[in-house]
């Protein structure tokens, strides 16, 4: 019976780590990517990945799992402890919408935009405070449901709650509105 690739590698076969990369390089990639943001957080994890699996090669047992999920669960434990040890890092202070201005020659494009801008706020405000912490949080900040809650003190599922029906409140919100100027236009 031939060893598997994982079992080659742990055994120090050069030829085996090249072909681990080839034969695992897409799988590996496409979770670094799904799990980070930036590109190149993605292409570092990616090694972070490999140089684990490397180091791991010989607990891998045929009998317990195949390869491709023995490196996947090896990848993602990798990528969650990467994004874990990135939440911890201070957040950099975001600007507030009031405070953005929007550059455009056509001064009929900026005051649509000026408008909508209104209508989004003016929906934001109609939301219960707790909600309206948790969508800034995951919606403008781009905050993960698990730091939320982590942060606020809140359990999960009311985090997840509050980000779903702040949502729904506020697309019917700006229906209403979108409704109300379609109506003065006419008028």
């Amino acid at each position: 019976m031939s060893n598997s690739l994982l079992q080659r590698v742990a055994a120090g076969e050069t030829a085996a780590v090249a072909a681990c990369v080839d034969a695992y390089g897409g799988l590996i990639w496409s979770l670094a990517r799904r799990f980070l943001e930036r590109t190149s957080e993605a292409e570092d994890a990616v090694q972070e990945v490999f140089i684990e699996i490397w180091k791991n090669a010989a607990r891998f047992d045929p009998s317990v799992a195949s390869e491709t999920t023995f490196v996947a669960m090896i990848a993602r434990r990798r990528l969650i402890d990467r994004r874990r040890r990135d939440a911890r890092r201070p957040v950099s202070q975001s600007i507030p919408i009031e405070d953005l201005s929007v550059e455009s020659s056509n001064t009929l494009e900026q005051v649509d935009v000026n408008d909508e801008a209104a209508q989004a706020v003016t929906a934001m405000n109609q939301l219960k405070p707790d909600q309206r912490k948790v969508l800034k949080l995951a919606v403008c900040q781009g905050w993960p449901h698990q730091l939320i809650a982590d942060r606020l003190g809140m359990p999960l599922g009311t985090v997840k709650t509050h980000v779903r029906r702040g949502l729904i409140k506020l697309r019917e919100e700006l229906q209403v509105e979108s409704s109300k100027s379609g109506r003065e236009a006419v008028q």
